[in-house]
């Protein structure tokens, strides 16, 4: 690869800096020095430079020069985003289960090191683990333009014992000619935040959302020598967004360093600019979004009732346009098929925001990155990101906004099809519904199509684009006509006025789409895993019961291409392989004997809170605790891995036994 001649004379000059801070050149003399007068023979004029390079590597100069040369990373984990471009992290030599990294010498990088935090009280009163004691612990997150870190696991405490660096690149995408190095003013031009996610592992390995902050990284432009220190003070999220829960001390470091910084005042001015142009189009959209509002409810006086959901707040607590929480996102070689991508999204683990006492929901629509982090949301962070992934795809793809049966809030995705087709696609289930709309003008005695979705008002439609509000006379699901294009059934927001605050950089209060990271969990591991640890449950629960247990290696494994066969049918809607399967469980289980199985599905990995869950179905229970004559148990486990380390774990439970009447 050949460098432009500008970077090569800054990559020479890099190098000589670098090895002017090492004595190389002294070195190198001495050497020369104590070669010559130990080795060369007096017949010998000179040495060749073979014999230089030799003694060189002999007394590891050269060795040396590598080390210095090459950054190198501890193990933080580096999540790995589907994007081809990898990013690196690098912490000091002197830190242990180091490996090293190569990093382009023609690029800008922000290093941001994480120097411990402080004040989180709520752990205030927490004992320090014992060394090989589980304990709860602190992760931390980041996405910058497209690359993904997270930190090493630390205890939970007050003082949290966080010690990490990464390394965020700041290349310049659709900004000009991308070989060039970025400069001081190019940077400041770059409004994406350091978005960070804090999340809590408990010794159940359940997850929680701390906090979630987006860090203006470009004070660093005009601080002395590209370097300053802050402290971040992290708020909570949901109720809990205005009170404080802890302060992280970072430091931010431009590399290589800048050869010239911008005042401090130009930097301000900058973001004071950005500020005020957000303000001015979030006003200005929300002066148009009352209008639309007051004209809608003009229409029809019941509109008021109806769900029409345009603004949703966050985590943080802060009132964002819906349409700025779908994007069209790519999933790269993760996933193949929009079915797959369904699937995946239902994987995520489901779970309603928390509220503090009764009084019904709490609303918080998470940003994509604080739910894949947490690997769980509710309905509306499963439908944002599924509406996202179909739209990648290239469907037309809208999140619907209605309710369920008794009048539960819902949300789910629709996606239209150029035939006209209108199917219905359930985020926390992965199934799809083709919806055939009820003509009320029919007579009663006129055969009408059943809804076999569970879906029974919508209030509104839209996506990144477009929001629609329902204004026919009924907002019964069954009855709607799904033709957006006929404003006397769907009365459109103005398309200018979406994109002013939902477009790709329209402001700079939007966090940009992360990238999706492929899974970390072996599969076939932890399939063991959970495996064994099942048996010794059940071995356990039939020992307090007084019964034997004898396992059958062999019949656990016929049960492994049922567990297949059913999750492909969750992916793909097709059943196949249940012909071979039933074929080899009558070979394997004898005449005079009975065989009963049972399939169950969860998307966690604890073992024992599965097991829990089975005992309470009767016919799992009744094979766990099955009695008889030359009774034989079977458990088989399979783990299906998605991004995000999201996982399907299939369980089967068996026994055959001598039928003894």
């Amino acid at each position: 690869m050949s460098l432009p001649p500008e970077k090569a004379s800054e990559l020479k000059q890099l190098i000589h800096q670098q090895l002017s801070k090492m004595d190389v050149h002294g070195r190198i003399r001495e050497i020369l020095a104590e070669t010559i007068r130990e080795e060369l023979a007096p017949d010998q004029q000179q040495l060749s430079t073979e014999d230089l390079i030799k003694a060189l590597k002999r007394r590891g100069i050269i060795d040396d020069v590598m080390k210095e040369l090459n950054f190198v990373t501890d193990n933080v984990d580096q999540e790995l985003p589907s994007s081809p471009k990898q990013p690196v992290c690098f912490t000091d030599r002197q830190s242990t289960l180091l490996k090293k990294t190569n990093i382009d010498p023609t690029r800008r990088y922000l290093y941001l090191q994480v120097l411990g935090g402080k004040a989180f009280l709520e752990h205030l009163q927490e004992p320090e683990p014992l060394p090989g004691q589980a304990c709860s612990t602190f992760t931390l997150c980041l996405h910058f333009r497209n690359q993904r870190f997270r930190s090493k696991p630390v205890p939970c405490a007050c003082e949290p014992d966080f010690h990490d660096g990464f390394l965020l690149e700041v290349h310049r995408e659709n900004l000009g000619d991308g070989t060039r190095m970025a400069d001081s003013t190019t940077m400041l031009s770059i409004s994406d935040p350091v978005h960070m996610v804090l999340i809590k592992t408990d010794i159940f390995a359940e997850t929680t959302l701390v906090a979630s902050y987006f860090l203006e990284w470009r004070s660093v432009l005009g601080s002395e020598n590209g370097v300053t220190s802050l402290t971040v003070e992290l708020m909570g999220v949901g109720t809990e967004s205005k009170v404080s829960v802890g302060i992280l001390n970072i430091k931010l470091e431009m590399y290589p360093p800048l050869n010239q910084t911008l005042s401090q005042e130009v930097v301000n001015t900058q973001l004071a600019l950005e500020r005020q142009k957000t303000a001015e189009k979030e006003r200005l959209f929300l002066v148009y979004a009352k209008q639309w509002w007051r004209e809608y409810l003009q229409i029809r006086p019941s509109h008021n009732s109806r769900l029409v959901k345009i603004f949703a707040q966050d985590e943080n607590g802060i009132n964002r346009p819906v349409c700025s929480y779908v994007k069209p996102l790519r999933a790269g070689r993760l996933l193949d098929t929009p079915r797959q991508a369904a699937r995946f999204v239902n994987v995520l683990g489901y779970e309603r925001a928390p509220v503090i006492g009764g009084g019904g929901k709490q609303e918080q629509w998470c940003t994509l990155l604080a739910f894949l982090c947490r690997n769980k949301g509710d309905c509306e962070d499963h439908a944002n990101l599924l509406c996202s992934l179909l739209l990648g795809y290239g469907l037309e793809a809208f999140v619907c906004v209605g309710t369920k049966a008794k009048g539960v809030p819902h949300a789910w995705v629709m996606t239209c099809g150029t035939d006209g087709t209108v199917t219905f696609w359930e985020s926390l289930t992965g199934h799809r519904y083709l919806h055939k709309p009820i003509n009320p003008d029919e007579p009663p005695a006129a055969e009408q199509p059943k809804p076999l979705y569970p879906y029974r008002t919508i209030g509104c439609v839209f996506n990144h684009q477009t929001f629609l509000g329902n204004c026919q006379p009924s907002d019964s699901v069954e009855s709607c006509v799904f033709d957006l294009n006929d404003e006397s059934k769907w009365k459109p927001m103005s398309e200018e006025a979406v994109k002013s605050v939902c477009a790709p950089g329209a402001t700079t209060s939007l966090p940009p789409f992360p990238p999706l990271c492929a899974s970390t969990i072996d599969a076939s591991v932890t399939s063991n895993e959970i495996e064994m640890q099942l048996r010794l449950l059940v071995s356990e629960h039939r020992k307090d019961l007084g019964l034997t247990t004898v396992w059958e290696d062999q019949l656990s494994y016929l049960l492994s291409p049922a567990l297949a066969s059913y999750e492909f049918e969750r992916t793909t809607s097709i059943s196949a392989g249940n012909e071979e399967f039933q074929d080899a469980i009558r070979r394997a289980v004898p005449d005079g004997h009975t065989f009963k199985g049972f399939p169950i599905h969860f998307v966690y990995r604890n073992a024992r809170r599965a097991f829990a869950t089975c005992l309470r179905s009767p016919f799992c229970e009744e094979i766990i605790c099955c009695r008889g004559d030359q009774v034989r148990l079977a458990v088989r486990v399979r783990v299906f891995t998605y991004p995000e380390s999201a996982c399907a774990v299939w369980i089967m439970f068996a026994c055959k036994y001598r039928s003894v009447l």
